[in-house]
């Protein structure tokens, strides 16, 4: 072995270097409509939009870059949250007890107790 098929040889070192083009400033437009249709399903509470959503909040969670970003803009953490918060949010009122039903099948409004006096 020959002193120049050495590897621990200090001459044969080179200094490491980034490639020029590492980090970018870019704002990922898929995480930023995630969340604005995230809110659209929470006001209108449409649930043919809410899975849809769902799926475009994981495409984003597969799709980040993490070493290639300086900062988190609209993560896919909060991207996930929000959109599963809208399923939530259309899904709740479907299993929230609206009133008693009674025997004809017809749906009767249960009244909520007055407040007593010096409650307030």
């Amino acid at each position: 072995m020959t002193v120049q098929d050495d590897p621990r040889d200090v001459s044969a070192e080179t200094k490491m270097t980034l490639p020029e083009v590492w980090t970018t400033d870019s704002v990922d437009a898929l995480s930023t409509s995630a969340l604005f249709l995230s809110g659209l399903i929470m006001v209108t509470r449409n649930r043919w939009l809410a899975w849809p959503n769902l799926a475009l909040s994981l495409n984003t969670l597969f799709n980040q870059h993490p070493l290639r970003t300086k900062g988190d803009t609209a993560g896919a953490g909060t991207s996930r949250m929000v959109a599963v918060s809208a399923l939530i949010a259309c899904y709740l009122p479907l299993v929230m007890i609206q009133g008693a039903s009674t025997g004809s099948g017809t749906k009767t409004q249960t009244a909520l107790p007055l407040p007593v006096d010096g409650a307030l």
